[in-house]
């Protein structure tokens, strides 16, 4: 997880094991989802940590994973999911660290508008909830801090905390090289498939705006994924610019193992070159709280990138209120849950959405949903968006634990 203690005990595997065998470093850490300033700027969530980088998660993870891969003989199929905490907020890398990256040095990024009111000019072309969020209006709990408001950012905070985001990215490319080079003395490399990609992106000050949160635009749904098929399948390196999604992943492995992919399985075998005619990646958002009840659906198709917000369910229960009723008090009020959970202040009647020529508009910043010229492009792509997604699961799982 993104932080190793939560009220004071160990969170996740990492946090136990930090708190048990070096209690000293735990403090060095900001908190999570308190939007407490620090560092050099006082940007939120974000800390000088004095950690030693060999017991910081980054290092922690890969140290994890070559043990697995030294129990295992030379002949031994296996699989191995590294998944590392960070780029993420808090923004804490090791202290010794930052030096690589002087904040100072760093261009805001071309996402970002430029001013508070163009910031604004953008925000108000979308659904209500993206001004709102940037304002303090609404509050962003499903993707972030309750408690923060974009608004209140600086350039030099932000700057810091992309600094502080190339660090952690510098960190996990020098363990994912460890690993590799764990696999190639076991003499396997050859025989391995390599992929690296992430769940999601960070705003990282695009539109004025940061964390995440339902906000579909390339800020958090465009994220790296890279592929390296073993050697031994001589698969001609490509770049793929079709639209594929994370659900293609399942069934990617499957090819690889050699197994058929379950009847329920979505998604299909990766491409490994251009011309698979992959016409569409869809995209879906449904709010955990109860209280927000936010529902999203995305299509990107022939360079647009169409966004229809279905009608909100504000109140209606979905099953996260059972957990929230067993929350100790502490921690509910630790993590702003109490009273059932927080509620949204802005509430979607199903007719609003986004719509974007990304080929023109790389940066989503003109929404043209409500623009009479392109009515037909939106009817074609809503249309299509809801012919092609999946059948919905019923009944519905209920959402058991907050993420």
């Amino acid at each position: 997880m993104h932080a190793p203690t939560i009220a004071g005990r160990g969170f996740q595997h990492y946090g136990t094991w930090l708190l048990e065998q070096h209690p000293d470093q735990v403090d060095g850490f900001a908190a999570l989802l308190q939007a407490e300033g620090g560092g050099e700027t006082g940007a939120p969530e974000t800390k000088i940590n004095p950690i030693p980088r060999d017991l910081y998660h980054t290092d922690w993870v890969a140290d994890r994973t070559i043990a697995f891969l030294d129990t295992l003989a030379d002949e031994d199929d296996w699989f191995v999911w590294m998944s590392f905490p960070d780029p993420h907020h808090p923004w804490d890398p090791p202290a010794a660290e930052r030096k690589r990256v002087p904040w100072q040095d760093i261009d805001l990024p071309p996402g970002h508008p430029g001013t508070p009111d163009a910031i604004r000019d953008v925000l108000a072309q979308k659904p209500p909830h993206w001004l709102a969020f940037y304002e303090g209006t609404w509050r962003n709990v499903e993707g972030g801090p309750g408690t923060f408001r974009p608004g209140t950012l600086t350039d030099d905070q932000l700057r810091e905390i992309n600094a502080l985001t190339h660090v952690m990215n510098e960190l996990i490319d020098e363990a994912c090289g460890r690993v590799l080079d764990a696999v190639g003395r076991r003499g396997w490399t050859d025989d391995t498939d390599v992929f690296c990609t992430t769940d999601h992106g960070e705003l990282q000050g695009d539109y004025g705006l940061l964390f995440k949160g339902p906000f579909h635009v390339d800020a958090l749904m465009r994220v790296r994924l890279i592929w390296r098929p073993a050697p031994s399948a001589r698969v001609t390196p490509s770049e793929v610019r079709e639209p594929v999604g994370h659900l293609d992943l399942a069934s990617t492995f499957c090819a690889i193992a050699g197994v058929e992919p379950a009847e329920w399985m979505q998604g299909s075998e990766l491409p490994t070159a251009p011309g698979s005619r992959r016409e569409r990646a869809l995209c879906e958002w449904d709010s955990q709280f109860p209280g927000y009840g936010m529902h999203l659906r995305s299509i990107y198709r022939d360079g647009w990138l169409c966004t229809a917000y279905e009608r909100s369910t504000i109140g209606e229960p979905n099953g996260l209120e059972d957990f929230l009723a067993l929350l100790p008090e502490r921690a509910a009020q630790r993590l702003g849950l109490t009273d059932g959970g927080p509620r949204s202040s802005v509430a979607y009647d199903g007719t609003e959405g986004e719509l974007y020529r990304v080929d023109e508009d790389p940066w989503q910043f003109r929404n043209l949903w409500d623009d009479p010229g392109y009515r037909g492009v939106r009817s074609d792509l809503v249309a299509d968006l809801y012919d092609s997604l999946p059948a919905a699961r019923e009944p519905r799982l209920p959402v058991a634990r907050p993420a």
